[in-house]
């Protein structure tokens, strides 16, 4: 009797088992998430600053479609990027306590708003609230020789500042921030 029960267990576990390693993965994002922060080396633990963000791909569209000129934008794709800060900085010639902040911009033809937020966990800027902003600041938008078809942000070291550089197309923009 016994050795029937240890056969039937191992049958009935064995199926469960082949039915659990059976699961469906959904397929890749269209727009993955990305991080980048300063300083950029992995043998670096103690960061300045990190961003995470979803990277939208142009795919033949037109930047002015995807983030449209004098609106409130997400700055990537999905959920609104969040920005840390591990110390107080100067970002854009304001002054930025620790903390993480969601990041929204208003691109524009010349220059963009770049706008960092207290709400956190946003889903794009449908919820976006202005009341909640901690601060906005006005950098020039620029033209860059290589055509980027995915959202990208890099960090870049300036004399004594570094620059969080955004580019999407050809628009290249640049937010200083001094330590």
């Amino acid at each position: 009797m016994k050795p029937i029960f240890t056969l039937t267990t191992l049958f009935f576990s064995t199926i469960l088992c082949t039915s659990l390693l059976a699961q469906e993965f959904s397929g890749l994002d269209k727009s993955p998430m990305d991080m980048a922060s300063y300083p950029s080396s992995y043998r670096v633990s103690e960061k300045v600053v990190r961003i995470t963000y979803s990277r939208p791909q142009l795919k033949g569209r037109s930047l002015a479609d995807l983030a449209p000129a004098g609106q409130v934008w997400r700055t990537g794709a999905n959920e609104a990027p969040e920005i840390t800060f591990y110390q107080d900085v100067t970002f854009g010639g304001q002054e930025v306590k620790a903390g993480t902040y969601s990041l929204f911009t208003i691109p524009g033809a010349d220059q963009w708003t770049v706008i960092l937020n207290n709400n956190l966990n946003q889903w794009g800027a449908y919820t976006y609230e202005e009341a909640a902003d901690v601060l906005r600041v006005s950098v020039p938008a620029a033209s860059g020789e290589e055509s980027l078809d995915a959202f990208s942000i890099a960090f870049q070291e300036v004399g004594n500042a570094v620059h969080l550089v955004m580019g999407w197309g050809n628009t290249r923009v640049a937010v200083p921030i001094v330590m």
